[in-house]
């Protein structure tokens, strides 16, 4: 038995059609032995549609997928995750100054990039895929991002927090304009405008709890997880403005170009959520 795939032109258009032509070297017959199949493109007559681009069946040049994945809580609450899925990194992450870092199976590497970064690395093609937090991909936009899993891991809750004794309810009622510091002025933004209340935004990128305490700010917009640190600054937490957990967010184009790669490791992830969840 002999299998023989004949498809034509090596090139996708935007209307989506695409043509390769694979030509197969003769072989032995299937039932134990191997099947070899050659990629050979086959240019349409004329120049491409501007806009076309090659058809790409295996991985990116290197003929790896790229995880993006940031140090942190992230990475360690990532971790079991991966070890459920089969992928062990070649590196200790914790203590290697590299920022590629293979892994135990050739065709999956792992790229450290900063939190924030994650989702701009994943939309423009610097890696395959990625997992961040929903904060950073509500602050990014999320444009041009595919996000199939929820992973539950890395949970917390994106706060409004205020000085302990700040009549907050009082100040959103009398449609006072607030000073709000936060390292998420879009979030915060947006979730105020739907309130109606008038706000001046400070950006600040970390030590959100002083900001009330010098008087630079009425309130923060902040992530809370046991509230430990706002009891120790004496804030008190006034308002929940999203549940927050770790995504797997994936490019989508690299995901129609590999998708026979790509969509088993997607699975495999869904998969371990849920078994994470159960633990």
């Amino acid at each position: 038995i002999y299998v023989t795939i004949v498809l034509r032109e090596a090139f996708r258009t935007r209307s989506g059609k695409l043509t390769v032509s694979i030509k197969r070297r003769k072989t032995a017959p299937l039932g134990g032995s191997r099947v070899t199949l050659i990629l050979r493109t086959c240019p349409s007559e004329g120049n491409p549609p501007i806009g076309a681009f090659p058809f790409m069946a295996m991985p990116s040049s290197n003929g790896a997928i790229s995880i993006a994945l940031s140090k942190g809580r992230i990475f360690d609450e990532t971790s079991p995750l991966l070890a459920r899925i089969g992928i062990r990194p070649a590196e200790d992450l914790g203590s290697s100054r590299k920022l590629v870092v293979g892994t135990n199976r050739p065709d999956v590497r792992l790229i450290v990039v900063r939190a924030s970064d994650t989702p701009t690395y994943v939309e423009h093609g610097g890696a395959d895929l990625g997992i961040a937090g929903r904060d950073v991909l509500v602050e990014h936009g999320g444009q041009g991002l595919y996000q199939p899993v929820d992973l539950g891991i890395a949970t917390c809750r994106m706060m409004v927090a205020v000085r302990s004794g700040f009549d907050y309810e009082g100040a959103v009622r009398q449609g006072s304009r607030l000073r709000v510091a936060t390292k998420y002025p879009r979030t915060t933004r947006e979730h105020f405008a739907a309130k109606g209340v008038h706000v001046d935004l400070i950006k600040l990128y970390g030590s959100m709890e002083l900001a009330p305490l010098v008087g630079l700010a009425d309130a923060i917009v902040d992530l809370v997880s046991t509230g430990h640190t706002l009891k120790a600054n004496n804030l008190v937490a006034v308002e929940e403005i999203m549940p927050v957990s770790a995504r797997l967010v994936v490019n989508p184009a690299a995901l129609k170009l590999k998708r026979l790669l790509m969509q088993p490791l997607v699975d495999a992830f869904a998969r371990a959520a849920v078994v994470g969840t159960k633990s």
